[in-house]
């Protein structure tokens, strides 16, 4: 996470200089620049967490079961890795997302997992105990933020790019294209970049999960029923949330490198090498 922040901090350092060299070097054009960006991050920040609950309509999980739903044994397993885990029990919400899926959002201390109903119904309890690690761990080790202030960078790098163009050229049609041309290139490069950060978490998160559930079986077939049951299915909100969701899928080349997550067959292969310790 420190060569992450690094690089990350390198990028805006890089924004930072061009912004300076275009509007000048003094202070206040500084002290513009940082509360802006920190405002920008911050805004991204609160709005995604708003939206990606509100986009799958979860509602606070009760506390006691309900029909087909052992709800307060979740309680009770998430309660018990928060502890193990050394971080505050987050808000629990179900939702009906279509697919069997869960995500985590917000940071260590005021967290939030989703999980789908149909998730609940899927998973044995164990393997649904590995799941729930597995978006503790994203919020123990701070992932969300760490990708909101990617794509936040990325956005920043565009849009400065595209102004570099339209400021050192000529107020012309053709410029304002190609500058949105730029602009789109250099916040794709970032992005591959970001996207990288996520696919390498998720393999942290599972490893989390293994490691203190003692039972990193258990979360390999949680992934295996996932990818089976999310086949031919479409996920509520699926723009909004499938970067945060536990489960994503990726096809060509290109949706690999552009993929918030690794290949389902690579993290389970991972996982199934982890049970020689237990």
């Amino acid at each position: 996470m420190m060569v992450a922040g690094s690089i990350l901090f390198g990028f805006y350092a890089a924004v930072a200089a061009v912004v300076m060299a275009m509007f000048g070097t003094g202070t206040s054009v500084l002290a513009l620049l940082l509360v802006g960006s920190l405002a920008f991050v911050g805004f991204q920040y609160k709005f995604g967490k708003w939206m990606a609950i509100r986009s799958v309509g979860a509602e606070d999980m009760p506390e006691q079961s309900q029909g087909r739903y052992d709800y307060s044994r979740i309680h009770q397993s998430t309660e018990q890795l928060c502890r193990e885990m050394d971080i505050e029990k987050p808000r629990l919400m179900v939702a009906e997302m279509g697919v069997p899926n869960a995500f985590a959002v917000g940071r260590k201390g005021s967290g939030t997992v989703v999980i789908s109903k149909e998730i609940i119904q899927l998973l044995d309890h164990d393997e649904l105990e590995g799941v729930i690690a597995h978006e503790l761990s994203h919020i123990k080790n701070r992932d969300v933020v760490i990708m909101v202030l990617g794509q936040s960078i990325a956005s920043m790098v565009g849009i400065i790019a595209q102004w570099a163009v339209i400021l050192g050229g000529e107020r012309n049609i053709g410029t304002y294209i190609f500058a949105m041309f730029v602009g789109t290139i250099a916040q794709m490069i970032v992005m591959i970049f970001v996207m990288a950060i996520s696919r390498y978490r998720e393999y942290v998160a599972d490893e989390d999960a293994a490691t203190y559930t003692r039972n990193p079986d258990a979360m390999a077939r949680a992934l295996e029923k996932i990818s089976s049951g999310a086949q031919g299915r479409e996920m509520k909100g699926e723009e909004t949330v499938n970067a945060l969701c536990i489960f994503g899928s990726s096809g060509s080349t290109l949706q690999k490198i552009f993929s918030t997550h690794p290949p389902t067959e690579k993290r389970i292969e991972r996982l199934r090498s982890q049970t020689v310790g237990y």
